[in-house]
């Protein structure tokens, strides 16, 4: 495919619309071009007849009355037709040229020019002779000659269509000039339509096409305002559904935690209870039990170890009641104790967070929970910052790690995809993005307050 220049409507409408008024403006010259050299030759004709009327005339005065034979005599039918640059002339039967009269031509006031001077000569032909035959009595005698100096009639042929074409040149780009301005005013609401698709492009739904006076431009705004209206209605529906999901999650993991906590460990407190219970018993009746026992207990130990872990990832510390700050500090300082030294965790909080609604609070936490097991488990960072930012109408969370590059952090995985599904149902917006060179760079947005839906302005 050719890649075609791409013009702006408005130019490409103005320029159909010049060339089809050159054409017609070219039309009419054409038509009064031809309509002059009709008019000359037809001029010129009547002239030659007019001469060689007058001539037979003349010899047959000359037979029928006595005196000079004075013929051809064009001087008194010279007197009549003859104009500028006109030329008459008698030829003979045997082709010579007997008599020619010529006036002279007088030097245009507003000479053409020489570019229409070639132009027309080479289209017609101007000194084009008119002959007309002199017949007496059946015989002819000869033959009367009229043309015209072709500088005189292409002067005429320029004074009749030359104005023409100056108003042309004059009036063409004033033409143009009103029809882009009447195209760029009419087209105005366009800088609108693109606004609002903008918009609609960055997931702001509230974006709204104000009234146009154009009926398709209507019609291009009531199906803009239509479609903007029912992503926003289904948004919100989605929005609402994954929120009720995540809450059946969260409860679902309070239940699997509390129903681990209850049965798994009670039953490794019952197994670690045994274990002590055995060592007394092998200690007395049967030493050589007693390194099995110890190893019953460290396992038991262990897995309790474990289960305290996932319990906590699973029921985290109330947000509610410990506030997000400090559940968000005890995360991270939990997460630098596992991590032995191998990644630093660091923190840092712009703004007051008390007044925030828990619902939101409760999902930044899970969200900055999985970011920070992706980072460490998964990325293998060293550096890992969290910076929580609040503002008037939003808060804004951004997480950034010095991880590997092309990892399974940077892929849509579960982790990064519930994470993504707890802002849209917070109608918030996520990026994502791994660097060439390693680490990875998280940014949540999260509005505070549903906003009104917004008229656009009319653009100026």
């Amino acid at each position: 495919m050719w890649n075609r220049p791409r013009f702006d409507l408005k130019v490409r409408l103005t320029l159909r619309v010049a060339a089809i008024t050159a054409a017609c403006f070219a039309a009419i010259s054409a038509y009064f071009l031809i309509a002059a050299d009709r008019d000359a030759h037809a001029r010129i004709d009547g002239v030659a007849a007019i001469v060689a009327k007058s001539l037979e005339l003349q010899q047959g005065k000359i037979q029928w009355v006595a005196g000079p034979r004075d013929f051809p005599n064009l001087d008194p039918v010279a007197a009549y037709v003859m104009t500028p640059g006109l030329c008459l002339a008698f030829r003979g039967a045997s082709g010579e040229m007997l008599q020619r009269f010529c006036s002279g031509a007088p030097a245009p006031a507003s000479p053409p020019p020489q570019a229409f001077t070639a132009f027309y000569r080479s289209l017609f032909d101007p000194g084009r002779e008119a002959a007309r035959p002199v017949i007496v009595r059946g015989a002819k005698l000869g033959e009367t000659v009229v043309s015209v100096d072709p500088a005189v009639q292409t002067a005429e042929a320029w004074h009749e269509a030359g104005r023409l074409m100056i108003a042309l040149a004059i009036a063409l780009p004033l033409l143009c000039l009103l029809v882009y301005a009447a195209l760029a005013r009419a087209l105005r609401p366009t800088r609108l339509i693109c606004t609002g698709l903008e918009r609609i492009a960055a997931n702001d739904l509230t974006a709204r096409l104000p009234p146009f006076d154009l009926a398709e431009l209507s019609a291009i705004r009531d199906g803009f305002n239509h479609l903007a209206e029912s992503l926003d209605n289904a948004l919100a529906e989605r929005s609402e559904l994954t929120r009720k999901l995540i809450a059946l999650q969260d409860d679902e993991r309070r239940h699997l935690a509390r129903e681990l906590h209850d049965e798994f460990g009670q039953s490794l407190a019952a197994i670690r209870a045994l274990a002590s219970s055995a060592r007394q018993t092998a200690a007395q009746e049967c030493p050589a039990l007693l390194s099995e026992c110890d190893g019953i207990a460290r396992t038991a130990t262990g897995m309790m170890e474990t289960l305290r872990g996932a319990l906590f990832r699973l029921r985290p510390p109330d947000v509610e009641e410990l506030g997000l700050v400090a559940s968000l500090e005890g995360l991270v300082a939990g997460w630098n104790g596992r991590s032995r030294g191998e990644t630093r965790f660091t923190i840092q909080f712009d703004g007051a967070f008390e007044t925030l609604p828990a619902t939101i609070s409760a999902n930044l936490y899970r969200i900055v929970q999985e970011a920070l097991t992706n980072a460490a488990k998964h990325a293998g960072a060293t550096k890992v910052g969290v910076h929580l930012t609040m503002a008037v109408d939003e808060i804004a969370l951004a997480i950034d790690d010095d991880g590997r590059p092309s990892d399974a952090s940077g892929k849509s995985g579960m982790g990064l995809l519930g994470m993504r599904e707890r802002v849209a149902a917070l109608r918030g917006q996520m990026s994502f993005e791994v660097g060439p060179h390693g680490g990875s760079a998280l940014r949540v947005v999260i509005p505070l307050a549903a906003a009104e839906p917004q008229v656009l302005e009319h653009a100026a």
